[in-house]
This record gives structure tokens, sequence and C-alpha cells, in this order.
């Protein structure tokens, strides 16, 4: 999918599944129990993903109008028009994965260390413990994604053409689109976003050890930075500092200070509302055109700008506390199969659009619904099979001390 050059979030949607409350220092009018899972934010991490599946089953046109055997519009005329802001899930998920990464990245090791065993410094320490979690989150349900929808698109009864073997294997590092490869995964281009986030954050952040002052000096840095490579116009700074997707991530940071120090904290709400701004400009800038009769739909900027706006409240509400109502145990799994389900769901869901629609007849709705329904159910598997078993074990490998 795209939005400016493309999806995610992931999740993005590569968000960690840690969404609990970290230890924080006393704050009034808050409770000093322990860690609470935030299974809201595990809430809105599958809506997100859900954003982006209508985007790309009935808000825009490509592969999937093949599918349908034609225009998702004709399928849905109604529906259409809102699915198109879809994509806008992308965003969401940024701003979420902000959030979940400052506070995963807040919490030193567990383990300790004695210096006759491990020599590292507490720095190195922590560095290498953020990056077993990140590889070992990302990268197992990554890999069964890309061998799986390679493994469907070469059937010969399936329409749409696999990749090379040297090009799946280049997928399999997740550097494809840096190195000029072509996408096994059309959603995997967040996972590129959310790679160069978590090595800013590693390296400023985690390295030096996560304190206040680091992490506002860290958000306005790379505000500032990313407004300048915006200016210059150099291939190499929009690489590294991603001007149109730095609001998201850096106003999740600043909500996560919001949910550590409080509400009365203005130096995180003028983070967040200084990227909420530059977020929606470019959002705006990247989505919007004029009405056309030619384009397959049409996004307004007040539209765009309230599905930007309803994300970082929905996230600001979540870090305050006021959807700690929503801590029902389902949420809990809905994080937990968000990630496989945005891997899988696009070109997966092709396939099975195809031969429910036209080889079963079901209608467009039902189609849809079911579709959704049977990736969930994959996302499961990914989740339960490959997920689960395999990601404690890459960690384990990465850090075996921790």
């Amino acid at each position: 999918m795209t939005t400016s050059p493309l999806t995610t979030g992931a999740p993005s949607p590569g968000a960690p599944d840690l969404v609990t409350t970290a230890p924080r220092p006393a704050i009034p009018g808050r409770s000093r129990g322990g860690p609470s899972r935030l299974r809201a934010l595990d809430g809105l991490r599958l809506l997100a993903a859900l954003m982006v599946a209508a985007y790309h089953f009935g808000g825009r046109n490509g592969e999937i109008s093949q599918a349908w055997g034609g225009s998702p519009a004709h399928q849905f005329p109604t529906a259409a028009p809102l699915f198109a802001y879809g994509c806008l899930g992308v965003q969401i998920f940024f701003v979420i994965s902000g959030f979940v990464i400052c506070l995963s990245g807040w919490v030193p090791p567990v383990a300790h260390h004695h210096p006759s065993v491990d020599r590292a410094t507490p720095g190195q320490r922590r560095l290498r413990a953020f990056t077993a979690s990140r590889i070992s989150r990302l990268y197992p349900a990554y890999w069964a994604a890309i061998l799986l929808v390679t493994a469907v698109f070469a059937l010969p009864w399936v329409a749409y053409k696999a990749l090379p073997p040297s090009e799946v294997l280049t997928n399999l590092t997740m550097l494809q689109q840096p190195l000029g490869v072509d996408r096994v995964l059309g959603v995997c281009w967040t996972l590129w976003a959310e790679m160069r986030f978590y090595a800013l954050f590693a390296l400023c952040v985690v390295l030096p050890g996560a304190t206040r002052g680091r992490v506002v000096l860290f958000c306005a840095g790379w505000t500032l930075a990313a407004a300048l490579a915006q200016a210059a116009h150099q291939p190499f700074l929009d690489t590294v500092l991603m001007p149109e997707y730095a609001p998201f991530f850096i106003g999740g940071v600043g909500l996560y200070l919001l949910h550590r120090y409080g509400a009365r904290d203005p130096i995180a709400w003028a983070i967040v509302l200084v990227s909420w701004l530059i977020g929606q400009h470019y959002a705006v800038a990247g989505l919007w055109h004029a009405p056309s009769a030619d384009a397959f739909s049409y996004r307004s900027t007040a539209g765009i700008i309230a599905v930007v706006t309803l994300g970082f409240a929905l996230v600001a509400a979540v870090a305050l506390g006021k959807l700690q109502w929503a801590n029902w145990r389902w949420l809990t799994v809905a994080g937990a199969l968000t990630y496989p389900f945005y891997l899988v769901h696009e070109h997966l869901g092709w396939v099975v659009v195809r031969a429910l629609h036209h080889g079963l007849g079901l209608p467009s709705y039902a189609t849809l619904l079911l579709t959704v329904a049977l990736m969930l159910l994959l996302a499961w598997v990914l989740h339960r099979f490959v997920e689960r078993p395999l990601t404690p074990a890459l960690r384990r490998s990465i850090d075996p001390r921790r």
C-alpha cells in the first residue's frame, strides 16, 4: 500500500506486544500499584490494522480490482470513499509505536551481570537487550509471511506472480527497500520506517540510558533535524530522518511522557502538539488531491485531519488512563494477532477475495467480512505456531544473559 511513497505499523504494526505500564515516579492522584497491561492499546493496534485492511480491500484500485473483477468503488459504492481513509491507519500505527518503544526502551534489562562473566558496559547491555527484543519481535512472523505468500503466489492456479528466488531471499533481510529490490509484502515499507526509528531511539536514548531529559532532547532534536532535512532536499537525510513519518513516532513518545509523568507536564504536551501539527501537514500533503472524476476516491482535507487527530486522541486517552475500563482479556489476543494479520492480509487477501467472490459467488460485503475473518484466523496460526516458540528462542540467542 502507499501513503506517500507507500503502509505501517508495523502495527507497524511492528510495535511490540509489551504494552504494560512501567514503574514511574509517584504522581498525585495515581495508584502506586504494580504494572498493568494497557489492553486498550492492543485494541487500538487491531483497529489500525483493520483500517489498513479496509483500504487494501475496498479503498483503492490495483491488484484488488483484479480480485474483485472490477473497481472496489463498484463493489462498495457507499463505503469505498470511507475505506479510502483507511491508509491513515499506518500513521496511527506509528504513534502507537512511538509510545510503546519508549515504554519498552525505558525499562532496563532485568538480569544481573557479574563483571567476570559479562564485561559489557551497562549501555551495551541495554542496547543488546533492546536489539534482541526488536529482532525477535519482528522477524519470525515476517519470515513466515514472506515464505507463505511466495509459496501461494507460486501455485499455478493463482493469478498473481511470485518474485524471483533471489529477490525473495533478499526480502528475508527486511532491507529490500533501501537495496532497490521488489517487495514480497506490500506493507513491509512500514517495517523499514520502524527499523529506522528503532535505530535512532536505540542510539540516542537506549545506549546512553533513558531519562526524561534525554527523551525530551531526542524528540526536540529529531523534530528540528527532520525539518532541516525536508528543507535540504538531500536523499540521505530524508532516508535517515524520515520527515514525513517522524512527527508520528515523536508524538507517540510525547504521549508516553504524559503517561509516565502525568497530564501536568507542559513539555510533553508541547511535544505532542507540535507533532500533531506537523503530522497533519504531511498527511494532507501526501494524501489530498483536488477533486477529479478520474481518481478512485477523494479524501478531503478535513477528513484527513480528523482521522489523524482521532489517532492522536485515542492514544492520548490510553496514556492518560481514560480507557482503563477497556480491560477485556480478548484485547490481549487482538494485540497479539495484529502484526501477523498486518503482514499477510493484503496479498493473501487478494487470493481469498477472488476465490470467494468469483469462485463461490458470495456478495461483496460477505466476501469482505469472511476474508478479514480468515486472515485473522491465519494470524492466530502464525502467532501460535511461529511467534510463540520462535520469538523467545531468537531473543535468547541474541541476548543469552538476559
